[in-house]
C-alpha cells in the first residue's frame, strides 16, 4: 500500500461513532397533552416527526422510552379518504403488484369481500374475520424449511399474532408466497390459507410506507370515521387503538439522524463531508438499519448511493468506517467483487441490494448526523 492510501486508511479509521452509541433514529416521549396535529406540529420543529414504527423492536424502545402507562399518539393517520394500499405483513418487505399471483375473476361464491387476502391456486381478498388455516413463515431455517402449516382455523388477525408469537411472521412477500416452499406444502392438498397480505388506508404522519401494525383488536375499531389518529396504549403492552385527533395526549417524536446529500461526490470526498459536516458516512447493521436508510434512497439522484462500507486490501476484508462489525449485509445476488479502491453503494431503486463500486464513482451519499 502506498502513502497516500495508507493516509487514506488510518483516516477512515478515525471514525467518530461506536457501535454502542450509533442509532439511526431516537424515540423522544413528551409529556406535555395536545391534538394529534399540534403534536405533529412539535415533532417537526423540534425533532423529525411523529414516530412511526418498523417492527417489534422499534415497539420496545418506544415503551422503553418512557415511565408513562397511559395513551400517547403516535405517527399514523387514516386522513386518506379511504384509500386503501397493499402491504405486507412482515417488516421489511416492498408490496408489488403481480397479477399473475391473482385470481383476477374474484372469489368463490361463499366467500365475503374484505382486506385480507387468503391463498388457494392463486389470492384473492376476503373478510379479515373468516376463519381458516394460515401460513407461518419463520426466519430461524431449521432443516431447510423456513415455512409452517398451522391446520387451526383463526381469523387473520389471530393468526398473524400466532405466527409473530410463535415463529417470525405470516408468510410474506412472493418470494415466499409463491415460492417452492410453498408448492411442497400444497402439493396433494386442496385449502385455503391466510398469508401475510392486508390493505388498509392508514399513512405515517413522514410519508413512509412502513407496513407494521400493532392494533389492539379488542379495543381498535377501523370502522369507526372519527378516530382517524393512532395512539399506542403503554399500560396494553403497547398495543395501538385510535381515537379523535382533537383529544389530547402526551405523545412520542423521532429524531432522524441519517441525511441523504443529494450531491454527487467520489467516496472518499463523500467521507470527508460527513466528517466535517456532520459525523460520518451510514453504517447499516441490521434489517432495520437497512429499511430505514433505503426509504431515503429512494429520493436519491444517482442510481447508487455510497454508504460507509469500504474493502482493504492490506488486510483483506470489508469494514464500516464507523468500526460496527460486518455482520449484516444485504449484497447483490452476485456476490462481491474484492478489489482495492472498492467501496459499498446502495442502489437507490428496485430491492435496495448493496453493490461494491470503484471509489471514484460520483454518486449521493449518506451521512449520520449527532
Amino acid at each position: 500500500m502506498d502513502k497516500m492510501h495508507w493516509i487514506l486508511f488510518l483516516h477512515i479509521l478515525m471514525g467518530q461513532c461506536c457501535f454502542f452509541t450509533c442509532r439511526l433514529y431516537e424515540y423522544h416521549f413528551i409529556a406535555e397533552n395536545k391534538s394529534w396535529y399540534e403534536a405533529q406540529r412539535y415533532c417537526r420543529e423540534k425533532y423529525t416527526d411523529l414516530a412511526k414504527v418498523f417492527d417489534m423492536t422499534d415497539m420496545s424502545r418506544l415503551r422503553n422510552s418512557t415511565q408513562n402507562q397511559g395513551e400517547a399518539w403516535i405517527g399514523l393517520n387514516n386522513n386518506t379518504g379511504g384509500n386503501r394500499m397493499w402491504h405486507w405483513s412482515l417488516p421489511g418487505v416492498e408490496y408489488i403488484q403481480n397479477d399473475s399471483s391473482w385470481n383476477l375473476s374474484g372469489r368463490a361464491y361463499w366467500e365475503y369481500p374484505g382486506n385480507c387476502v387468503r391463498k388457494r391456486d392463486k389470492l384473492a381478498d376476503v373478510s379479515c374475520n373468516t376463519m381458516t388455516w394460515f401460513i407461518c413463515y419463520d426466519e430461524m431455517k431449521k432443516d431447510n424449511k423456513t415455512l409452517y402449516l398451522i391446520t387451526t382455523p383463526m381469523n387473520w388477525t389471530q393468526a398473524q399474532t400466532y405466527c409473530r408469537y410463535n415463529h417470525t411472521d405470516l408468510a410474506s412477500g412472493l418470494d415466499q408466497v409463491d415460492g417452492e416452499e410453498m408448492k411442497a406444502l400444497f402439493a396433494g392438498r386442496v385449502m385455503s390459507v391466510w398469508i401475510g397480505l392486508f390493505r388498509d388506508s392508514w399513512r405515517w404522519s413522514d410519508g413512509s410506507d412502513f407496513s407494521f401494525r400493532y392494533w389492539d383488536m379488542q379495543l381498535f375499531n377501523d370502522e369507526q370515521s372519527n378516530k382517524t389518529c393512532a395512539m399506542t396504549l403503554l399500560n396494553r403492552s403497547g398495543k395501538w387503538s385510535s381515537d379523535e385527533c382533537d383529544k389530547e395526549k402526551p405523545f412520542f417524536c423521532y429524531d432522524d439522524k441519517v441525511i441523504l446529500v443529494k450531491e454527487n461526490k467520489t467516496w472518499e470526498e463523500a467521507l470527508y463531508y460527513c466528517r466535517d459536516k456532520y459525523l460520518d458516512l451510514v453504517s447499516i447493521t441490521n434489517l432495520e438499519d437497512q429499511q430505514w436508510v433505503q426509504e431515503k434512497a429512494k429520493n436519491a439522484s444517482t442510481p447508487f448511493v455510497w454508504l460507509g462500507l469500504r474493502y482493504t486490501c492490506t488486510l483483506g476484508f470489508w469494514f464500516w468506517v464507523t468500526d460496527e462489525v460486518v455482520e449484516y449485509k444485504n449484497w447483490d445476488s452476485d456476490g462481491t467483487t474484492d478489489g482495492c479502491d472498492m467501496s459499498a453503494a446502495m442502489e437507490s431503486g428496485e430491492k435496495h441490494k448493496w453493490f461494491n463500486k470503484l471509489d471514484n464513482n460520483l454518486f449521493n451519499f449518506f451521512c449520520y448526523k449527532n
